[in-house]
């Protein structure tokens, strides 16, 4: 177990601008900064990092927390190894308890699959490095790639031996089950190695983490595949995967610009040149979530084909879902018989770099260039390029950079403009419709899912009231006085209800400042003790079962002087108290400091909004009392027609009409306190 104060070193060192900027390129807006969500889809940033507050919130898909938080999501990984990844981050020693055995078996689970990983790869690493036919066979290959010995360490690189078993029975003497083997594809069913005589090469996670590898055969004579990888596992999805983009994120970002080739080979070789913006897809088509992963750190993208026409052309029928992700895609063909390495082994890399530079075209363009040249003088296969080629355009969601590239198509192609045009917005036309059926069927699919859930309970419009008629007030109630100096706090029972806006913004202000002084000369009044003194009374009338739980968890930290802080609730137990705290912590909008820094017009007649916390305590009791009144009012009006409808008394009208006409006096008295006319 992590003791506390190692966790609060953690929590307080870790920034989230830099945690984040791992794995997601950010820009610079206002005082936060702003990038493409890395847990969903999107083409419009709305992934919003906050560095003033140390935290993270998306306004797309709604996730949100501190540095811990999103490592723990961004990895799939448990609470303690979040706080080992940030510990190692930023050179903090762990400090650990004693953990009870139990918990120790449960940590050993959840780490087993990449412990057992990380043994593979310096198994490979040993074998190649240490033994007779490692050298001889694995090393000496490598060395004839012109990889060198630093390079050979950086990503791992290793051999498996030709024997049938030998690396098997190497980590069952380690004590590794051989179910744990099967599990990772380390080990076949039939108990043999899965990779024999075969150089390695280690597959790593975005973070770091070995995931999986990849094998290139040596024997000549074996009918194998040349190159095999991990099959599927828990922790290794090819699809997912891009080899080298945990040594290639930085230089990414850097660039601006993320060059693509096909193996492994590529990769380290032009990495080691100085070429360091660089992955690989392993041999397979490129999946959308290769490109998303991609495009967390770059819109531009650079593909290096090999000189071979055929593979080109069935490479190519893929790359239009780069174009639906609204990337830019440049495509450089090598000369014919060269690859990546063999080119850059022949020419350098200072003459290699300026070859893809001067030589990369637009994919559109490229495309329509290549399937041009091969339809000349056939009619027929000139309209099924065309058609291909529009296709291809409609993909950009973009409608200005389509029309961009239905002007050079035109003119390369010598079609008109107009029925390029029309083409293309039939298709996307067509396009639009079938995304709208399918967003209506999945709101109809995730409506029934919630009423299932919801068990046919769905609350009024109104609220769930009490059918009886409501408690009269007290002849001396004054709902509309001013917000009265703080009261002994008591604890009271809790109660469950419904939900309420106004009683979200008395939640933000507790959580946000709700351990700022609220008068500068009194110390002992807090904000959180001066709200709480004055809803105290009618937290059991709150609507919404979350907001009075945070309220009362307020108020009995208020009880016992432990300080109010933001912290507290974003590194919450209760994952309904952190999701809430991130949500009113990050609005989705803010002020923009331009006002202030670049045009020196500060509020006039307020204090900024981060300074303005007391007026809004006031204002937000009296909206929280209006709203409570209105609830007041409504039922006493359905008192009023049950005693007209029963004919129950002239004596209980005539009361219910007094206590009507003293709540709107009162209603009125707070809304001219606010200088707000409130129309019912």
């Amino acid at each position: 177990m992590i003791t506390k104060k190692t966790i609060n070193d953690i929590v307080e060192t870790a920034r989230i601008e830099d945690v984040v900027g791992d794995f997601v390129n950010l820009k610079k807006r206002g005082a936060n900064m702003l990038g493409l969500c890395p847990f969903h889809n999107e083409k419009t940033p709305s992934f919003t990092v906050s560095p003033a507050k140390n935290i993270y919130k998306c306004f797309g898909c709604g996730k949100g927390g501190d540095p811990v938080n999103f490592i723990m999501e961004h990895e799939s990984v448990s609470y303690p190894e979040s706080l080992k990844y940030l510990a190692e981050k930023y050179g903090i020693e762990i400090e650990e308890t004693q953990t009870s055995q139990a918990h120790k078996e449960e940590q050993q689970k959840l780490d087993s699959l990449y412990v057992l990983n990380q043994f593979a790869r310096d198994y490979y690493h040993e074998q190649l490095l240490q033994t007779d036919i490692g050298k001889s066979v694995g090393l000496s290959y490598l060395k004839n790639r012109g990889f060198t010995d630093e390079t050979i360490e950086k990503f791992g690189l290793g051999f498996a031996p030709k024997d049938k078993d030998a690396f098997t029975q190497a980590a069952k003497r380690k004590g590794y089950k051989g179910q744990q083997l099967k599990k990772l594809g380390l080990t076949s069913k039939y108990d043999s190695d899965f990779f024999r005589d075969r150089v390695m090469f280690t597959i790593h996670s975005v973070s770091g983490k070995v995931i999986g590898f990849g094998g290139r055969i040596m024997s000549k004579n074996v009918k194998a595949p040349k190159y095999v990888n991990t099959p599927e596992t828990e922790v290794y999805n090819k699809s997912k995967v891009l080899y080298g983009a945990y040594f290639a994120k930085r230089a990414i970002r850097k660039s601006d610009e993320c060059i693509l080739v096909e193996g492994y080979t590529d990769v380290i070789s032009l990495h080691q040149s100085g070429i360091e913006n660089v992955v690989a897809s392993s041999g397979t088509s490129l999946t959308v979530d290769q490109i998303r992963m991609v495009k967390r750190y770059t819109q531009n993208m650079k593909i290096l084909y090999d000189g071979d026409g055929a593979g080109i052309k069935a490479a190519l029928r893929g790359l239009d879902l780069v174009l639906e992700q609204d990337m830019n895609v440049k495509v450089v063909m090598l000369p014919e018989g060269e690859d990546p390495d063999s080119y850059l082994q022949s020419v350098g890399s200072e003459a290699f770099g300026e070859f893809i530079e001067s030589q990369a075209k637009d994919f559109i363009l490229f495309k329509s260039e290549l399937l041009f040249s091969e339809a000349a003088g056939d009619p027929v296969k000139q309209a099924s390029m065309i058609k291909d080629i529009v296709t291809s355009i409609a993909k950009i969601p973009d409608p200005l950079k389509r029309s961009l590239y239905i002007k050079e198509c035109s003119h390369l192609l010598k079609v008109e403009e107009e029925i390029l045009m029309n083409e293309t917005n039939q298709i996307v036309t067509k396009s639009v419709h079938q995304a709208e059926d399918q967003r209506k069927k999945d709101q109809r699919q995730y409506a029934r899912k919630k009423a299932n859930e919801q068990d046919g309970n769905f609350p009024s419009d109104l609220g769930n009231f009490p059918s009886e008629p409501p408690p009269y007030l007290p002849e001396d109630a004054d709902y509309g006085a001013q917000a009265p100096p703080p009261q002994p706090l008591q604890r009271r029972p809790a109660a469950a209800n419904n939900a309420e806006y106004q009683e979200k913004d008395i939640i933000r202000l507790l959580i946000t400042y709700g351990g700022q002084l609220f008068d500068p000369e009194n110390e002992a009044v807090t904000v959180a003790r001066f709200i709480l003194s004055n809803i105290e009374d009618v937290l059991d009338d709150f609507d919404n079962d979350l907001y009075e739980r945070v309220a009362r968890e307020c108020l009995d930290m208020t009880i016992d002087g432990t300080p109010i802080t933001p912290q507290h609730f974003i590194q919450h137990e209760d994952k309904d108290f952190r999701h809430l705290a991130i949500d009113v912590l990050q609005p989705e909008f803010e002020m923009s400091p331009n006002w202030l820094d670049k045009h020196d017009l500060p509020l006039r007649s307020q204090p900024m909004p981060e300074a303005n916390f007391n007026n809004d305590s006031i204002s937000a009791i009296y909206w929280f009392k209006i709203r409570k009144l209105d609830k007041l009012i409504e039922r006493n009006k359905a008192s009023m027609k049950k005693a007209i409808d029963e004919k129950s008394g002239e004596e209980d009208v005539m009361k219910a009409m007094k206590i009507h006409q003293k709540l709107m006096e009162i209603r009125k008295d707070i809304a001219l306190k606010l200088n707000t006319v409130i129309v019912r």
